[in-house]
């Protein structure tokens, strides 16, 4: 019989194991596993999936598990395979829903289902199914609450295209910097959780869609929750169908309702984890986030104004791009110490040199943005001095931004350099 080894963790933990999930579904008679597939027009690769997926179980797996389609309002012929594979294999089944969602259908199923440990997985099977037993190992033995598939931590082996890594990482980057969130991979499609754990967190759950993994997680963190990480194997699908655009429109959409809600105080996350015993080692003061705004944008004020003034003493002699160059250095080493110190509150010598230096990476980019920018107008017209002062002051804009993301989710991260301490 295979044996399940245990991992690590991320988020706070008091170190309380919740009662062994095995013990618990044996006692009960339900299965201990209950592995979720949402599916929407997948006619095509359907019954290829599932027979993989039980197949890979069956022989894996040494405990009593299910599968459950939840076909999201398919219009193809997904529903008749589905329920055709429920009638064929005795550990499936079929659960149809009238609207689409992915979020929808894992509250949907995960609400109803008897298995104490409650997972998905994409109906392209991306991830290798060999992660799936490190997975949900620490949520069946009580060590931790929730597990995800992480691409981007190391040991995890990733196949896919520059466009799809560069979104990915940018996201993950961006919660870093707006919710201090310390997992390392919220949109991977693997994932697990223990369902006393679920039946708190599922009713504060908004989002319906792309961002219900994202939600979960944040909520999981901020209510001192166990997230455990599996580093993945993972093959991009080039048959996929996710609308880029509207996913990132609902999931910056989704993570200003947090913002909100964490600010004031609309989000009971203090009683999640005192009905759960857990403990918030970390706080997260609604006022932290504005304050590091108003102290960065001051700073970012000032490096602007003397940026222009460099810039405009410089140029005259030197050229715009020479001038553009000089003065963004100039600034970008005195802005990055600024920030250090008064945004971001980082005390002593530590990490200093590595602070600068990735402060210079940010700075390279806010040069290309910058410069880019100066091209792209020369490239169309010989503009006046003050037309391309505006459209400096608007890439510097959009560059401080950016700037503000990567210090705060990246530079000064309060996660750099954490050390982990194995589950117990």
């Amino acid at each position: 019989m295979t044996t399940l080894a245990l991992g690590s963790h991320t988020s706070p933990t008091n170190f309380m194991s919740r009662p062994n999930a095995a013990v618990d579904a044996h006692l009960r008679g339900v299965a201990v596993l209950d592995v979720v597939v949402p599916v929407y027009n997948e006619q095509r690769v359907l019954a290829i999936t599932i027979h993989r997926l039980h197949r890979y179980l069956s022989d894996n797996f040494p405990y009593s598990f299910q599968i459950t389609i939840a076909d999201n309002a398919s219009v193809d012929d997904t529903p008749r395979i589905a329920a055709s594979l429920a009638a064929e294999l005795e550990e499936v089944r079929m659960v149809r829903l009238e609207q689409k969602g992915r979020g929808r259908a894992l509250h949907t199923v995960w609400s109803a289902s008897e298995a104490p440990v409650l997972a998905y997985m994409d109906v392209d099977l991306s991830t290798d199914l060999a992660a799936l037993a490190p997975l949900v190992a620490p949520l069946i033995s009580g060590h931790s609450d929730l597990a995800i598939g992480t691409r981007l931590g190391r040991g995890s082996r990733v196949v896919r295209g520059a466009k799809r890594e560069v979104i990915s990482r940018c996201y993950n980057l961006i919660l870093r910097s707006t919710l201090s969130a310390r997992f390392s991979d919220a949109q991977c499609g693997f994932k697990a959780i223990r369902s006393d754990v679920a039946e708190h967190l599922l009713p504060l759950v908004a989002d319906t869609g792309w961002f219900f993994d994202t939600e979960l997680l944040v909520l999981a963190e901020r209510s001192g929750l166990r997230i455990h990480e599996v580093p993945v194997d993972w093959v991009d699908d080039p048959d996929s169908r996710v609308d880029i655009v509207a996913t990132a429109t609902a999931d910056l959409k989704g993570i200003g309702r947090l913002l909100r809600g964490f600010a004031t105080g609309s989000i009971p996350v203090q009683a999640v984890a005192e009905q759960l015993g857990a403990r918030i080692v970390s706080s997260y003061p609604p006022s932290r986030l504005l304050q590091q705004v108003v102290r960065f944008g001051a700073i970012g004020v000032a490096s602007t104004l003397v940026y222009l003034l460099l810039f405009v003493a410089i140029s005259g002699s030197w050229g715009s791009q020479i001038a553009n160059l000089i003065a963004l250095l100039v600034t970008a080493v005195a802005n990055t110490a600024a920030n250090r110190h008064f945004t971001f509150g980082v005390r002593g010598t530590g990490g200093a040199a590595r602070q600068h230096a990735e402060g210079l990476i940010v700075f390279a980019i806010g040069l290309a943005l910058t410069s880019g920018s100066l091209a792209m107008l020369h490239s169309l017209t010989e503009p006046h001095r003050a037309v391309e002062l505006v459209v400096l002051v608007l890439a510097n804009l959009l560059a401080t931004v950016l700037r503000f993301v990567l210090l705060r989710g990246w530079v000064f991260h309060p996660g750099r350099g954490r050390v982990h301490t194995p589950a117990r």
